[in-house]
């Protein structure tokens, strides 16, 4: 059974990318190892012999093999464990909007939120605008959904919320207020943490991430 094989999660607690694998190796109930990564000073050799290319986090180890990227991760989860908490549908339709919104989150949602507590001036300020736009867009396809694919926790849904643990951080450099400009987002994360113990488990509290974001700027040189 592919249960019972060997999984390594090359990991870091605060990364949004690695949270996502945890919840769906949560969502099917599967047993690994991991391995805490420290990606900022000191990647290890194991990593960078399992991501040559990137040299990121999250790898996952399956009997030796890695799988590279978080959302290829979590795909690859869903169809070599694909008899329990399915995550993505099976319509050909549906699972290509699925990927959709995850790849817009993937190509969006990481960096202009990184530019929240790394820049300043005119580029800080299109980020916040180009930011909020893009949840926004996010709570309209939400809509009054209980979940992305609906009435089921799924791809997409494992694909947003760990950037929940990371609002207090973008909404302190940010200067905004995330219940204010997109309630509909903030319920359904709500909602995820009180339903899921898959996420509750697994995302880290705002401040703690807070804290590590003010790490993050000194590392970088930033001053407030």
């Amino acid at each position: 059974m592919a249960e019972q094989q060997q999984l390594v999660l090359l990991d870091f607690w605060a990364s949004m990318f690695c949270m996502r694998v945890r919840i769906a190796l949560a969502e099917k109930g599967i047993p690994y190892e991991f391995t805490e990564e420290d990606f900022l000073n000191n990647k290890s050799q194991l990593l960078l012999d399992m991501n040559p290319v990137h040299k990121k986090i999250p790898v996952l180890i399956h009997n030796g093999k890695p799988i590279c990227e978080s959302s290829i991760i979590v795909q690859y989860i869903d169809e070599v464990w694909n008899h329990k908490a399915p995550l993505l549908p099976s319509d050909p339709y549906a699972k290509a909007h699925a990927r959709f919104w995850a790849d817009f989150i993937d190509k969006k949602l990481y960096q202009i939120g990184r530019n929240l507590y790394t820049t300043k001036g005119e580029e800080h300020e299109a980020s916040r605008t180009e930011f909020l736009e893009c949840f926004k867009l996010l709570e309209a396809e939400l809509g009054d959904k209980s979940y992305f694919a609906g009435e089921t926790f799924g791809y997409v849904d494992v694909s947003l919320i760990p950037f929940y643990s990371w609002f207090q951080a973008y909404e302190t450099y940010g200067n905004f207020n995330f219940e204010h400009e997109c309630p509909k987002l903030v319920a359904w994360a709500k909602r995820c943490i009180k339903n899921k113990e898959s996420v509750s488990k697994t995302l880290p509290e705002l401040p703690k991430v807070y804290d590590f974001v003010q790490h993050l700027r000194k590392q970088y040189g930033i001053n407030d």
